[in-house]
């Protein structure tokens, strides 16, 4: 009696974007010929690549050694940059709070949704550098104007991924809540806050330390802190200045790091 035929099992593969083989291939040419024009349509000059290559190395050997003399306005754009950082993530992060409740579909009415994720996705259209131009030309130079701007990219951020993390919660607990008679209140409080509570630290520390980051940059637009002072180092052609800042923005930036890793994990 012979012995049964084997039969290999199939294996299952995930079907491609595109099935139809040559409107991949189409695909693929478009896409390169696009990158042949944009190359082409933006000018890209090697000779001047390669007469640029000099002078940068010419200005970082011009950084050593680093010049930390004016300590003094090191300290003052590097404090006015902490103080922004620290002051938009409280505000922020406190406000983003009733619009994360608002733009969960699972606990909001409908009318207060669609206006809470609107204004999610406006705040997270444009980049922290435009919103700060704009505050720059309505109230003038100055960290009021980097705070505002930091306000508003924290909302829509943690406002975006908190209230994602609230529609992902577990409804038992909360169909249990209005079971016993709670109003609306009770529910968010003993319902929903703890099991979003990790999610929402974890945000916050998130949060702070981009603000961090971000207000080093917004000073070159005006705005205030350390990037104003960098900005002006690099105008005047101050480059040992400007290097003796940015150690000190590397150490601010990797002291954050490590301090919002340390929280993360204790979080956990």
């Amino acid at each position: 009696m012979s012995a049964p035929a084997t039969v290999s099992p199939r294996r299952w593969r995930r079907p491609p974007v595109i099935a139809t083989p040559w409107l991949r291939w189409v695909a693929v040419a478009g896409v390169i010929a696009y990158l042949a024009f944009a190359v082409v349509d933006l000018e890209f000059d090697y000779a001047r690549f390669v007469r640029g290559v000099p002078r940068g190395v010419d200005m970082v050997v011009s950084m050593f050694p680093p010049d930390f003399s004016r300590w003094d306005l090191l300290l003052g754009g590097l404090l006015e940059s902490l103080q922004m950082a620290f002051f938009a993530t409280a505000i922020g992060v406190v406000v983003s709070i009733p619009i994360a409740v608002g733009a969960a579909a699972n606990v909001a009415p409908k009318w207060l949704y669609a206006v809470c994720r609107g204004y999610i996705g406006v705040s997270r259209t444009f980049p922290e550098v435009l919103i700060a131009i704009f505050f720059v030309k309505a109230f003038g130079f100055g960290a009021f104007a980097g705070v505002l701007t930091l306000v508003i990219a924290s909302t829509g951020f943690v406002g975006k991924l908190l209230a994602e993390e609230i529609e992902a919660i577990d409804p038992g607990q909360v169909e249990a809540m209005r079971a016993t008679g709670a109003g609306p209140l009770g529910v968010l409080l003993f319902g929903v806050a703890p099991q979003v509570m990790p999610r929402y630290i974890g945000l916050v520390i998130y949060r702070l330390d981009i603000n961090l980051r971000e207000s080093t940059i917004l000073g070159i637009v005006g705005a205030g802190g350390i990037g104003a002072v960098l900005y002006n180092s690099f105008a005047r052609y101050e480059y040992d200045f400007s290097l003796a800042i940015l150690l000190a923005i590397i150490a601010v930036v990797l002291v954050a790091e490590w301090f919002s890793g340390f929280v993360r994990a204790r979080t956990k």
